[in-house]
């Protein structure tokens, strides 16, 4: 069988308009903006106004994917969407997006991963292209993370924001595309990371509410150790999967959880800072959203040129890990 490389057409992302600053959160919770920033390195996040849910978000970063792809949303033969924010349990988010979009051939899907759910979900949907079975596909990682922070607790709420990035994928050169993919997981680490209550193990009920079981819940100390030890370890595996080194690396376009996590990956890479992609600042961490965010900015910024070898890598709750090399 003959296996087709495949690459990124096109790049989109979307941000709500209302930006929650450091200085807000002085207001809401026991915290300032120097404790903020010099621990997580953000200044604002973007939040997603009431009526906005994830599909709204993760329909404008679509638009702009498949126009920048140069397609019709009626040439796209399936929809991936990876989120933990869902507009609703069933039917999922990607099959509501579907049908906003006007994509009336394409099959729809999420995926639930977390921060590693776009790469998880780049790595399923490439699959059908390199085999053949579709030619187009879209892949959208959108969040509305402020919908499940607790702006009570000071160890979260400084965190989450919300928004939406976007990639069409489509056969390309053999050159070019996605050259490897790694994935994992510890699901012993469960319990550090989760919203505990709206599933079948704790369903919603006046006591879960009152608990704040339907919030994140993060044990921040045990989460950012993992994160730090496997963002360099998932990174070099990826490379020595594609038959590259550290040399190689043109871009890195990391999850956007913490700038300390961020910064220990740039040094294990032995990467100059101008080398890696980072907008944590201005976005805070949208889990499934922020790899993409980050590369369709870096994108519209003239970062991203023909040939680069870019590496993606995040990791999230789970516990979950997942990284990529990709030829632009």
């Amino acid at each position: 069988m003959d296996i087709k490389s495949v690459g990124i057409w096109g790049a989109g992302k979307y941000v709500p308009e209302k930006i929650l600053t450091n200085e807000e959160l002085e207001k809401m919770v026991d915290t300032n903006d120097e404790w903020i920033t010099s621990r997580t390195g953000m200044k604002e996040r973007r939040i997603a106004a009431d009526h906005e849910a994830t599909s709204d978000l993760a329909y404008q970063a679509a638009k702009q994917a498949i126009e920048r792809a140069g397609i019709q949303a009626e040439d796209l033969d399936l929809i991936v969407v990876a989120t933990i924010t869902p507009d609703m349990n069933f039917p999922s988010t990607a099959c509501l997006l579907q049908d906003r979009l006007g994509a009336k051939k394409a099959a729809a899907y999420d995926i639930a991963a977390a921060c590693s759910g776009f790469i998880y979900a780049l790595a399923n949907a490439s699959n059908f292209i390199a085999m053949g079975i579709y030619k187009h596909v879209l892949v959208v990682g959108a969040e509305t993370l402020s919908k499940i922070t607790d702006y009570t607790d000071r160890n979260t709420c400084i965190l989450f924001g919300d928004g939406a990035g976007a990639v069409v994928l489509g056969e390309v050169a053999a050159d070019r595309g996605f050259k490897s993919f790694e994935l994992g997981s510890d699901g012993s680490g469960g319990e550090l990371l989760k919203v505990s209550a709206g599933g079948s193990r704790m369903p919603a009920s006046t006591a879960t509410i009152e608990e704040k079981k339907h919030y994140i819940y993060m044990e921040g100390r045990e989460v950012f150790k993992f994160a730090v030890r496997i963002m360099g370890s998932a990174a070099e595996r990826v490379l020595e999967k594609a038959g590259m080194s550290k040399e190689d690396v043109d871009l890195l376009v990391p999850h956007q959880a913490n700038i300390r996590i961020i910064q220990a990956a740039i040094e294990r890479l032995n990467l100059p800072k101008e080398k890696s992609v980072v907008n944590i600042q201005k976005y805070g961490n949208t889990s499934a959203a922020s790899i993409p965010l980050a590369l369709a900015e870096a994108y519209e910024e003239g970062r991203v040129k023909e040939g680069d070898c870019l590496v993606l890598v995040g990791f999230g709750g789970g516990l979950t890990w997942a990284s990529s090399v990709l030829v632009w």
